[in-house]
């Protein structure tokens, strides 16, 4: 087997344990199809792990869309100027405040991008979260001695060359769509109880609203544009209402959810493929 590429982000809902599932499907589906369209491609595990020709890339969050196509455009560079930040003085809750009231403040792609990855690596936990106002705030994260993921960066970039970068809802991902693709959707996932919420990631949010838009979005473009869409998701009964037109897989998986710290609860994820047969 192959061994698996991983991504140089930490990124909640990180899809690497999941990759052989998910790339198996795609495969099964996509018959000639030589572009893979993400409408929401977070750290980019699926993309590292599957062989297409070209990608179409796409996220929400402005601030990572933007660190991909700085570190794709200068990759030497690039990878020089972060690794500078990782060293033991900036490992430190004062260096940390600093360099993020400078990522908020700055309108400089470039150091936008080196900051980010820094942050995403010396932060709380690896999230991405922001204020209503668009402010990062994610605290620091007291880590003994943040990992620089060269080799990743270097093996992310090179892969990247294949890759359009795009920052722009799910729906207009969905609009311009090129002939001869395959999809994968790994949307924020439904909330497990009605007290959880989602990360925010981007300012705005994705709703059930959202969700059962995917779902229709999914359905138009398989059996009406002979596109095929795979979708993960929680396994709930939800989910398995809005899926109602895919063919559904569960996945058991090892992670433990647990909202308020009481009671962890096994969460199985659900594949939900859109496909003309």
């Amino acid at each position: 087997m192959q061994q698996k590429t991983r991504a140089f982000l930490k990124w909640a809902g990180g899809k690497y344990s999941l990759v052989e599932d998910i790339s198996k499907r795609l495969q099964a589906a996509s018959n000639e199809a030589d572009t893979l369209v993400e409408p929401f491609v977070g750290a980019g595990s699926v993309f590292l792990n599957t062989q297409f020709k070209h990608y179409v890339l796409n996220d929400i969050n402005a601030d990572l869309i933007n660190l991909y196509k700085e570190l794709k455009r200068i990759p030497d560079e690039f990878i020089s100027d972060a690794k500078r930040l990782f060293v033991e003085l900036n490992n430190h809750p004062d260096a940390y405040y600093a360099y993020r009231q400078q990522f908020n403040e700055s309108i400089d792609v470039y150091e936008r991008a080196i900051l980010f990855l820094y942050m995403n690596r010396h932060g709380y936990n690896g999230l991405c979260r922001y204020n209503l106002k668009g402010i990062f705030n994610v605290p620091f994260g007291k880590y003994k001695k943040p990992y620089f993921p060269e080799r990743e960066l270097y093996v992310f970039a090179e892969k990247a060359q294949q890759a359009t970068f795009t920052c722009q809802s799910y729906s207009q991902v969905f609009e311009t769509m090129p002939k001869n693709a395959v999809v994968y959707c790994d949307p924020p996932y439904v909330p497990l109880s009605k007290t959880a919420s989602f990360t925010s990631y981007a300012k705005g949010g994705f709703n059930l609203d959202d969700q059962a838009q995917l779902a229709n979005l999914a359905e138009t473009a398989a059996f009406e544009k002979q596109t095929p869409v795979l979708i993960s998701n929680h396994d709930t009964v939800w989910t398995r209402k809005i899926y109602n037109q895919a063919k559904l897989d569960v996945i058991k998986v090892k992670r433990t959810i647990s909202p308020k710290g009481n009671g962890r609860n096994k969460v199985d994820e659900l594949m939900a493929l859109y496909h003309r047969s």
